[in-house]
C-alpha cells in the first residue's frame, strides 16, 4: 500500500433480480503535505496572477488536510506569490485591453472571485478614462455600422444591448449614441 492511501476492499452486491454485482470503490483522495502542498502553490501562482478564492480552491482539489489552509495561505502571502491587489489589477487591466470589457462588468467578475471592494476600486482606477471613451466610441460605431440591414431604432438598440453586454455603463452608453 503507498502511503497516504487508505485501502479499499472489493464490495459484492446481491441484486433483487439474483444477479451478482462487483465493484472497487475509488481510493481515496491523497492528501499532500504541508511542504508538497506549498512547491506546488507556489509554482501555481508563480504561472499566473491568483486571487485567493483561487488559491483555496486548488488547495481542496490537492486534498490538502483544512488545518493546514490558513498556514499555506499565510506563507504565500508572506513570500509574495499571492497579493490580492495585483491579482485584481492584472484581471482589470487584461479584460480591458484584451476582450474590451467595461467597468461594470470587470467589477461583477471580480466580485465573482471575491476581491475585496478595495482592490477592485485601485484595479478600476487604473483604466484610463479618455482611453475607456475612445474605445467604448470605436465600439459603438463598429456595431452600429455592421447592423445597416435594421431601421434605425432597431441598430440603436441592438448597439445599446451589445455595450451594455460588455460591461459599459447605461449613462456612457446612451451619451454615446446620442452623440453617434
Amino acid at each position: 500500500m503507498q502511503p497516504g492511501r487508505q485501502e479499499c476492499k472489493n464490495t459484492t452486491l446481491a441484486l433483487s433480480s439474483g444477479y451478482l454485482f462487483s465493484f472497487v470503490p475509488m481510493l481515496y483522495k491523497k492528501h499532500l503535505t504541508k511542504e508538497q502542498a506549498l512547491q506546488k502553490l507556489k509554482h501555481y501562482c508563480g504561472y499566473q496572477e491568483r486571487c485567493h478564492s483561487e488559491v483555496q480552491q486548488k488547495l481542496y482539489d490537492l486534498g490538502v488536510w483544512k488545518t493546514d489552509h490558513d498556514e499555506i495561505m499565510a506563507t504565500l502571502i508572506e513570500e509574495n506569490y499571492l497579493n490580492e491587489e495585483r491579482f485584481a489589477i492584472a484581471f482589470a487591466g487584461g479584460k480591458w485591453r484584451m476582450k474590451h470589457w467595461g467597468r461594470v462588468k470587470i467589477k461583477y467578475e471580480l466580485k465573482g472571485k471575491k476581491v475585496s471592494e478595495y482592490c477592485i476600486k485601485k484595479a478600476l482606477q487604473q483604466i484610463d478614462e479618455e482611453d475607456y471613451r475612445a474605445v467604448l466610441k470605436k465600439l459603438a460605431d463598429e456595431k452600429y455600422a455592421a447592423l445597416k440591414s435594421d431601421q434605425y431604432l432597431v441598430r440603436k438598440k441592438k448597439t445599446m444591448d451589445y455595450l451594455l453586454n460588455k460591461g459599459f455603463e447605461p449613462e456612457l452608453v446612451r451619451e454615446v449614441l446620442e452623440k453617434g
